[in-house]
C-alpha cells in the first residue's frame, strides 16, 4: 500500500492488489510497458485520454509500489524512461486474464485505435496453441512504424519488440487493419487487395499464424 492512498482495509489479496492497482489508468500504464521501457512523452501519447498530472501521479504510485522503476535508455534514444520491475512483469498473466474476460464484452464508443502494446497483449490473450497446427515460426509485424516479432514455438507465444534474424514471414499493416482480419472476419485477400495488409514470406506460415488467434466469443451476443 502506498502512503497517502485510500485503502479498502481488507486483508484479502484481491483488495490489497486493488489498493495498488485499482486507481484509474494504473493497469493501462502497466500494459503500455509490457514490450519494454517508454518515456513519459511516449506513455502520454499512447494513453490519449489521460491528463499529464494524472499520469505523473500514477507513475509515482506504481514506482513506490515496486511495479515499475526508472531507467536510462541507451543511445541513440537516451533519456529517462520507465520500465516494469520483475514484480511488475508478474502482472502480465493478470492482464491476459482481464483481457480474455473483457474481450467478451460488447464495444463501447471507441475514440482511438488500440496501441501496439495493447495489440501485443491482445495476441497473448486469445492465442490458442491448438489452432496453430504445430506451427514453429517467427512472424515480424510491421505496424505503422512500430515493429514486433511474434514467435510461436512448442505451443507457446512470445511477442517482443525488435527484429528477427531470419523470420518466416513479415506482415506490414496497421493495427486497425490487422484487427479487421484477425477478429472482424475480413478475408486476408481483401485486405491485401486494397494494400492495407502486405504479406512477405511463407504464406502457409501466415495463414496458420492468423488462425492461432481466434476471435473471442461474446458473453452476451455479438459485438455491435
Amino acid at each position: 500500500m502506498v502512503a497517502g492512498k485510500r485503502s479498502y482495509g481488507d486483508p484479502c489479496g484481491i483488495a490489497r492488489a486493488l489498493d495498488v492497482l485499482g486507481e484509474r489508468w494504473a493497469l493501462l500504464v502497466v500494459r503500455e510497458l509490457v514490450l519494454g521501457p517508454k518515456r513519459f512523452t511516449d506513455l502520454r501519447a499512447h494513453l490519449p485520454g489521460i491528463a499529464t498530472d494524472v499520469l505523473s501521479q500514477r507513475l509515482r504510485q506504481l514506482e513506490r509500489a515496486g511495479v515499475l522503476s526508472q531507467t536510462t535508455l541507451p543511445a541513440p534514444a537516451s533519456g529517462r524512461a520507465y520500465e516494469l520491475t520483475p514484480r511488475g512483469r508478474d502482472l502480465e498473466p493478470v492482464l491476459h486474464a482481464l483481457g480474455r474476460w473483457g474481450s467478451q464484452e460488447g464495444f463501447q464508443a471507441v475514440t482511438h485505435e488500440m496501441t501496439v502494446d495493447a495489440f501485443a497483449v491482445a495476441l497473448a490473450t486469445v492465442f490458442d496453441p491448438g489452432r496453430s497446427g504445430g506451427l514453429d515460426a517467427a512472424v515480424v509485424l510491421d505496424l505503422g512504424g512500430d515493429r514486433v516479432v511474434a514467435q510461436i514455438h512448442d505451443g507457446t507465444l512470445e511477442v517482443r519488440r525488435g527484429e528477427a534474424e531470419q523470420p518466416d514471414a513479415r506482415i506490414e499493416s496497421s493495427v486497425a487493419a490487422l484487427r479487421e482480419v484477425l477478429w472482424r472476419g475480413r478475408p486476408l485477400s481483401d485486405a491485401e487487395s486494397d494494400g492495407s495488409v502486405v504479406v512477405h514470406g511463407l504464406r502457409t506460415a501466415v495463414r496458420r499464424f492468423l488462425k492461432s488467434f481466434p476471435p473471442p466469443i461474446p458473453a452476451r451476443g455479438p459485438n455491435p
